[in-house]
């Protein structure tokens, strides 16, 4: 476990904040504002919106938005907490603040349990609601938005014994004991997923769900999925009536139900038949529920069948929601990835290593552009203990550099104009219980389970509680507290992040700068750096005001605004002022009161190429090296083919 004990308060001296070291580009030193309490700053209100336009997310000022974050959290699956991802609200704040600081975190997607909505026939649990919309109102007052979703794994719990080698969640009891389902069994099964297709109370349990099947239950007769929907949209009603318009806006959308899959499909069809005739109308009548409830301008983060993307072949299923058309701005492609060739210990040896999911990722890429809708990666991730675990560290450097970008690092810098999109994702998880639950499992007293998740023998929560109760990560910060553009005035272009994370005590160097640009080498040295280049269609509204809207990047720990140096077309600077509409490159806390901190980019007015390198100041910074490197920067920029 790596413990980054006492959390260091990034307080930034005036002096400092004032010392501009330019490259003949900036002016006098810019004069430096106080933000308010909270780090709030004019154009905060209207950026917390998110909306579909085309295949990116925008925000209210039009501003390309990359969501980036944790679900929060397994825990739901469990028993011990009611449902819930929290144990108390205070847990669920604390939470969301080492979100913010220690994984520079600006989203997460929140499980909730259908069982423990709907305990009963009809009857939706307020109390279950209540507290449910209390710890999401933890996560929006610390600045993250919020996306819900109804999860489930194996339908439900309530179909496996007490003496079972698996569990399960979603459907509540009552659904399950009208359903008369088969005594569980998976045969020859190494892993928990293999009951999806092979379990045949599981299977016939998702059948009867998107068939919606008549249950006849004491309380009366009950279509299975329209039972549901109805639990869905009073949920739904409930968080419209109970969140304040502010803390609202924050909400992202709704995921309407988690790794959707067929059970078994009908004589002559196949998954991609099964996702038109069954999935897509499911996702219509979720959306009808949606603005039904108040949700009209929020978008439905819908899902294809889980199997679409395996990257074992005899595991992948047709899919991606092929065949249904464009989804339009009401949608988001909503998928997950796994190396399950990596997880299972024996069809991939050795570690991942540079550009290892290029062409997983470019599959996300090209069913968002099919679908003209933008893409969510909103589960991914690795064991953290057992056998495959020693390949954590590397497979998930891979993945995030495959999400920032389409290539791989030995060829960023060489063909940078293909870089493409930065993709949105939410990594699988964030449960500060981990290795301390209480859990028995399927109700048996005899079995306890207190490891790791508790669910299922898994083990992947990025974070951990130590002996004083504060949560920690059980990953390289390197890795997991991310540089990305949370919002781009513009479209981006080209971004890669070398974190320089580690492999045990191997620091990972996937994306060296060339030789070819030796001062631009010189000046980030064996630092963290990132790249972002954009293009400024110079729409980008302020509502009414002089100011523009600025590009904002996160900034991980370790890049003290003191102590980060930006070569940029607008400017070379060491030690970041803080915002005011006139500073073309400053920093500023990010909206929620903690202390996580972003770059902010303002550019000029008009359409124009832009381009940033961000990273961490040494000893070897001077103004003439800052010169030197800038013209190097701007040179390579000059030459990559970015559409002028």
């Amino acid at each position: 476990m790596v413990n980054r004990g006492t959390r260091v308060r990034r307080r930034v001296s005036g002096a400092v904040l004032g010392l501009l070291l330019t490259a003949g580009v900036l002016g006098a030193p810019v004069t430096a504002s106080a933000a308010p309490p909270d780090g709030g700053l004019w154009f905060d209100d209207l950026a917390a919106e998110v909306s579909a336009d085309g295949t990116r997310f925008v925000d209210g000022h039009g501003r390309e938005v990359v969501l980036r974050g944790f679900n929060v959290s397994g825990e739901v699956k469990l028993a011990e907490n009611g449902g819930l991802p929290f144990a108390s609200t205070a847990d669920a704040r604390v939470s969301a603040e080492a979100l913010r600081e220690e994984a520079g975190a600006n989203a997460v997607r929140f499980l909730l349990s259908w069982a423990a909505a709907e305990p009963a026939p009809g009857q939706v649990d307020e109390a279950y609601l209540a507290a449910a919309t209390a710890q999401i109102r933890a996560f929006l007052d610390a600045g993250l938005r919020v996306l819900p979703d109804f999860h489930q794994d194996l339908y439900s719990r309530h179909l496996f014994d007490e003496d079972s080698w698996y569990s399960g969640d979603g459907a509540p009891a009552w659904v399950v004991e009208a359903g008369g389902y088969p005594d569980e069994f998976c045969g020859i099964c190494v892993h928990w997923g293999q009951n999806i297709t092979q379990n045949a109370a599981v299977t016939t349990a998702h059948r009867d769900f998107w068939r919606n099947r008549e249950l006849t239950t004491p309380a009366g007769t009950f279509k299975v999925q329209d039972a549901f929907l109805d639990t869905a949209g009073r949920t739904m009603a409930y968080l419209r009536e109970h969140l304040p318009a502010d803390s609202f806006a924050r909400i992202a959308g709704f995921d309407p139900l988690n790794e959707p899959h067929a059970g078994t499909y009908d004589p002559g069809q196949d998954s991609k038949q099964w996702e038109k005739d069954l999935l897509w109308p499911f996702y219509q009548r979720f959306r009808a529920r949606m603005d039904e409830a108040g949700w009209a301008d929020k978008p439905a983060f819908v899902e294809p069948n889980l199997f679409w993307n395996s990257n074992i072949s005899f595991a992948r299923q047709e899919g991606g929601l092929q065949g249904i058309g464009t989804l339009g701005p009401r949608y988001v492609f909503n998928t997950h990835f796994y190396d399950q060739a990596a997880m299972s210990g024996i069809l991939m040896w050795g570690k991942a290593s540079d550009g290892r999911y290029k062409g997983d990722f470019a599959t996300v890429r090209g069913r968002s552009t099919a679908l003209d809708a933008p893409a969510l990666v909103s589960e991914f991730g690795h064991p953290l203990s057992g056998s495959v675990s020693d390949k954590a560290p590397t497979v998930l450097k891979a993945m995030y550099q495959s999400l920032d970008s389409r290539l791989s690092g030995a060829e960023w810098w060489s063909k940078a104009a293909g870089s493409g999109p930065v993709l949105s994702s939410m990594q699988w998880q964030w449960d500060i219980y981990n290795g301390r639950h209480h859990e028995l499992m399927n109700g048996n007293p005899d079995r306890v389970l207190t490891e790791g998740d508790a669910w299922n023998d898994e083990d992947l929560s990025t974070v951990a509680l130590d002996d004083s109760g504060t949560p920690v990560l059980r990953q390289d910060a390197r890795l997991v507290d991310r540089l990305y553009p949370g919002a781009v005035a513009g479209r981006t272009l080209a971004f890669t992040y070398e974190d320089r994370s580690r492999d045990g005590n191997t620091t990972l160097t996937w994306n060296p700068v060339p030789s070819g640009m030796p001062n631009l080498a010189r000046l980030v040295g064996q630092e963290r750096y990132g790249v972002l280049v954009w293009r400024s269609d110079g729409s980008e509204g302020s509502r009414g005001t002089a100011a523009r809207v600025p590009t904002e990047l996160h900034l991980p720990q370790g890049f003290d605004p003191a102590a980060t140096t930006v070569l940029s077309d607008l400017g070379a600077v060491t030690g970041l002022p803080s915002y005011t509409p006139d500073a073309p490159v400053s920093a500023a806390p990010e909206p929620g009161g903690t202390d996580a901190r972003r770059l902010l980019l303002t550019a000029p007015d008009g359409a124009g190429l832009h381009y940033a390198l961000v990273t961490r100041t040494t000893p070897v910074t001077t103004p003439a090296l800052l010169a030197a490197a800038r013209e190097e920067l701007a040179a390579w920029v000059a030459g990559s083919g970015f559409p002028g």
